[in-house]
């Protein structure tokens, strides 16, 4: 049976857990290590893998036939940081600085949300990641003030056909406190005893740079349990060089850990990372607007480290990694213009390309989380992690004459046709398969219910709505205030 991916209007029904798909004549990017490019190219997919890469590859029985031409196919996108609690939040936070965040989650109103608010916000964030191509998602989920709160989190993750990491944090108490309670301990244990690449585990927790260096408790956790650990590095005002020398001096930085943000380091601090083989998730959309510093990458690039990307949270922007890839290269440009123009010099050729923040969109997420043998590129053998963009009712979507740069600067969330996670169709002709979205609504309206009771309308409201600094208008001497008709000139 073959369906057209031009087919947005049709009733088909919903494909099958198991059925093998077969993705016919689609531009191809492989994002394999020679990153090769196949036009008019099939991908088999039969149980969990990719079974087969080639050109009139011949349909098993009883397969589901996709029609990719006009298309592109690529490996599923990777999100290596995302606070998916906040999602039920989305957009409140819009006009807020970093500082505004952290009084209203850490200070304030964080502490209200209950087991049931943290499974809303991760039941709609896990949706909308998949609905957008992001196939992995790491829930940077420092909101589990109790492993009741985890065992939440965990259960709406579980709920959604992705593939996700639960990176466990609780901006509440010290990550010296939480890691060494008996309660953490039993809920590793229950829920993560027997860890595949479907659910995967982290300790997030940030390091302060007080000199007594209390997060070592902490680290000492992770390694005796065996998993990664990931930082808020490199945040302005929060984070700094010392606590990255804290880490390094005390042998707590490692290959998989992950370094978010690391946008407010000296030179020593990415020599040490690169040293040592750390990787940096940027977020360049929060890190440019909320505060955290300059998006790095026009530094991690300087220092070779690897990099992959990430949306940080939708109490603020889109959960969508076009817009990440998007704004990435322009911020990167941006200040190697800037840098240029400051030397009176000009940039005559672009250093940072489309091909490498899809790289980054993608295998360099698959990097950072150890999952490389797994997912991040479209191999025969990989687990079939696969994203079809292909929209015939866009006028953006023809031609596509440079696949990279249509991914990075043309493409959209509603171009994401079809989108595949460990052989198992979870969206298709535009549309969710097996997802109960109106659940994921009822949750999240139940949880906006309870806090703006709690918090009460007022504060609600103006909790959206911070004060706007007074802006003082320069004087300007080119300003007049009266024409003289007779000497045809302005007087002051």
């Amino acid at each position: 049976m073959q369906m057209s991916a031009s087919d947005v209007g049709s009733t088909t029904p919903s494909p099958e857990p198991g059925r093998p798909v077969l993705f016919r004549n689609g531009l191809v990017l492989t994002m394999d290590d020679a990153h090769r490019v196949l036009p008019g190219t099939d991908v088999l997919v039969v149980g969990e893998h990719i079974a087969e890469i080639g050109v009139g590859l011949t349909a098993p029985e009883g397969a589901l036939e996709i029609d990719a031409s006009g298309g592109i196919l690529m490996p599923g996108m990777i999100d290596t940081h995302r606070h998916m609690w906040q999602t039920a939040m989305r957009g409140y936070g819009a006009d807020w600085t970093l500082t505004q965040y952290f009084v209203w989650y850490y200070l304030e109103s964080g502490k209200l949300f209950r087991p049931e608010d943290v499974y809303a916000g991760n039941l709609l964030s896990a949706i909308e990641a998949i609905d957008a191509g992001v196939t992995t998602t790491v829930d940077w989920s420092h909101g589990l003030r109790t492993t009741q709160h985890a065992d939440a989190a965990v259960d709406a993750l579980q709920e959604v056909p992705g593939r996700f990491v639960l990176a466990y944090g609780n901006i509440q108490q010290g990550p010296w406190e939480w890691s060494t309670s008996p309660e953490f301990r039993d809920f590793v244990n229950r829920r993560f005893a027997g860890r595949d690449d479907m659910l995967g585990f982290q300790m997030a927790f940030d390091v302060t740079g007080d000199p007594t260096f209390p997060e070592k408790a902490a680290f000492e956790v992770a390694r005796e349990l065996d998993v990664p650990v990931t930082t808020h590095a490199g945040v302005w005002g929060a984070t700094n060089d010392d606590g990255i020398r804290l880490m390094h001096e005390n042998g707590f930085m490692t290959p998989r850990t992950v370094y978010v943000h690391a946008a407010s380091l000296t030179n020593d601090s990415y020599h040490r990372i690169a040293a040592t083989g750390g990787s940096v998730s940027v977020s360049t959309e929060s890190e440019q607007s909320a505060g955290q510093g300059y998006p790095p990458t026009w530094q991690l690039c300087q220092h070779d480290i690897p990099v992959s990307l990430s949306m940080d949270t939708s109490v603020w922007w889109s959960g969508d990694l076009f817009s990440a890839m998007r704004t990435t290269l322009g911020a990167d440009r941006s200040r190697e213009h800037l840098e240029a123009h400051g030397r009176q010099d000009t940039v005559t050729h672009c250093r940072l390309r489309a091909e490498q923040v899809v790289e980054w969109a993608t295998r360099g997420g698959s990097k950072a989380l150890g999952l490389d043998g797994a997912v991040g590129s479209l191999e025969k053998g990989k687990k079939a992690d696969i994203v079809l963009i292909s929209n015939d009712r866009s006028p953006v979507m023809f031609p596509i004459l440079n696949p990279y740069g249509h991914v990075a600067f043309q493409a959209q969330r509603g171009d994401v046709h079809t989108v595949v996670v460990n052989g198992r169709v979870v969206k298709h002709d535009h549309r969710l398969v097996g997802v109960d979205l109106a659940k994921a609504r009822r949750s999240v309206e139940q949880t906006i219910e309870y806090l703006v009771g709690e918090m009460g309308e007022e504060a609600w409201i103006k909790g959206m709505n911070p004060d706007i600094p007074e802006t003082k208008i320069q004087e300007n001497p080119y300003t007049y205030t009266e024409w003289d008709a007779g000497s045809a000139q302005w007087k002051h």
